[in-house]
């Protein structure tokens, strides 16, 4: 991963230079370590709003950067304006976000353009945790802390995409919604895995298997070595519709 970073972190060096206020690691990388197919993940907090030709050339060396082969991991790159979050609001806008799962769309469509983002009120309560500057100061020093209140907000306001991707992304929307259920119990973000093993102690035993299974393929296989038994299939649906509504009932959904 340290290969990789270093190029990511020289990309945003080359396109945005003294714009840049800070940059930080988050997500599996610091919650608890990288598994087979986690994603580094990478916040920069930017002076000012992207122009489009740092737009063409942010998203043209992620493109070069990231991916599943050749040695590579997944990168997901997110660039906020600094006033845009902070003083801290709700919803928040993003500047720019590149993920791996957003390939195709930037391939065909463009660079991606700010938008607002609920899940920035995760992320960034993740990087203040995690304390793990790439550049600049601690995070800290850059960033408002996120009312609780809008975490669980944002949390529970990601749970309908997350349904629909269900059939294309099991694995992570499986282990998403075990981290969402979580966090609104607790307050705590967890690591993927240790949300699913807290899912795991509260779950109906027709449930388990399929977050066992989901919870195993995170700590040991790429996403090219997933595989779901026809059974394991079948009760795929059932299971989320369960922590669904056990989020539900925590949001007041």
């Amino acid at each position: 991963m340290e290969d990789q970073l270093r190029a990511v972190m020289t990309l945003v060096d080359d396109v945005l230079g003294p714009e840049v206020v800070g940059a930080y690691l988050h997500g599996s990388a610091v919650l608890g370590g990288l598994r087979p197919a986690s994603d580094v993940d990478v916040l920069v907090v930017a002076r000012r709003s992207l122009a489009d030709g740092e737009r063409r050339a942010l998203l043209d060396g992620l493109l070069g950067v990231s991916g599943f082969t050749g040695g590579l991991r997944p990168v997901e790159l997110t660039v906020v304006e600094q006033s845009a979050v902070r003083p801290w609001r709700y919803p928040p806008a993003g500047d720019f976000l590149y993920g791996e799962w957003l390939r195709e769309e930037f391939e065909a469509a463009g660079p991606p353009r700010p938008a607002a983002m609920p899940d920035l009120a995760i992320v960034l309560t993740m990087v203040l945790a995690g304390d793990h500057p790439l550049a600049g100061p601690p995070p800290a020093h850059v960033l408002d802390p996120v009312p609780y209140g809008d975490v669980a907000r944002a949390a529970a306001a990601g749970v309908p995409e997350l349904l629909a991707e269900l059939a294309e992304d099991t694995r992570n929307v499986l282990l998403t919604l075990a981290r969402i259920w979580s966090t609104l119990a607790t307050g705590e973000i967890r690591a993927k895995d240790a949300a699913a093993a807290w899912a795991l102690d509260r779950l109906p035993p027709e449930h388990r298997p399929v977050l066992e299974h989901a919870r195993e393929l995170y700590l040991g296989s790429r996403y090219a070595d997933e595989a779901w038994s026809a059974e394991l299939t079948a009760r795929v649906g059932p299971h989320a519709e369960h922590v669904a509504g056990e989020i539900a009932k925590l949001s007041g959904r």
